[in-house]
């Protein structure tokens, strides 16, 4: 497949598409604390997204080839769940952490983003996979300019993660967004710079590394979506929507609450 230029007229749609995204995380934001549910969360997302934003949730009955329909409008992917976590009567208990992940879809367009959450108090070590994984993103954003490639931004986070004793997921990646949920280029969070597609002024994808505590090795649960770590370590997921502008990037998935960059891709930019 080809990769798809978009024109200023779908940049104008994707930077929209993608702020009602991020404002979709900023509204749930106050809602996630210990003794709500997913299902619960899932609710009012739906509700946000269809009754106040007039936006589609795109995962809603989402069914590409081989998997049957997703049943929610949300991912909520909990501790060691590692992404596409189906939301339902799951209880957040102090100390859990959880990626929230959003696509919403408007006038046609995609936006696309994730957060992770701190449910109460957790563990100094599950605040540090969530800060690092942070860190992985932005710094594989941070190599978003035309003529880099692919792989600068893979290794860019592959390189951050495993320096801290962490891995990298592999069976999922990024991906080329816009009237379509996924599209290319595939954008994977590791390997070797200079490899891979070359990035142009034009482009619209997805960085949204998922990084593990343990072992890099995942599975698949029964319900046919929701992936986990196999060794049951934690892991963490944070994702942006980016554009390759003419001089670097620009983020699509930006919103009044949405986390500052990190002082650490800062320096590196």
């Amino acid at each position: 497949m080809t990769i798809e230029i978009k024109t200023s007229e779908d940049i104008a749609a994707m930077r929209l598409a993608g702020r009602l995204a991020a404002e979709v995380l900023d509204y749930i934001t106050a809602f996630v604390k210990p003794g709500v549910t997913t299902g619960e969360l899932d609710r009012l997302c739906h509700e946000y997204m269809v009754d106040v934003q007039g936006t589609v949730p795109a995962p809603l009955n989402y069914a590409p080839p081989g998997y049957r329909p997703y049943p929610k409008s949300i991912c909520t992917s909990v501790n060691h769940q590692v992404c596409h976590g189906i939301p339902g009567d799951k209880v957040l208990k102090s100390g859990d952490i959880m990626n929230i992940d959003v696509t919403v879809i408007k006038d046609g367009y995609h936006g696309d983003t994730s957060r992770m959450f701190l449910v109460g108090q957790p563990s100094v070590a599950a605040r540090r996979l969530c800060e690092v994984t942070y860190e992985c993103m932005w710094l594989g954003i941070e190599q978003v300019r035309p003529g880099a490639t692919v792989g600068d931004i893979g290794h860019a986070i592959q390189r951050h993660a495993e320096a801290r004793g962490y891995s990298v997921v592999r069976e999922f990646c990024g991906h080329g967004i816009g009237r379509q949920f996924h599209e290319e280029p595939q954008i994977l969070h590791y390997g070797r710079p200079g490899t891979g597609e070359r990035l142009e002024a034009g482009m619209i994808f997805t960085v949204e590394p998922m990084i593990n505590a343990g072992r890099r090795e995942v599975r698949d649960l029964a319900d046919g979506w929701t992936i986990v770590t196999k060794d049951h370590s934690l892991s963490a997921q944070w994702e942006h929507t980016v554009l390759v502008t003419a001089d670097g990037y620009e983020i699509m998935t930006a919103s009044a609450g949405a986390p500052e960059r990190p002082a650490l891709a800062a320096r590196a930019a």
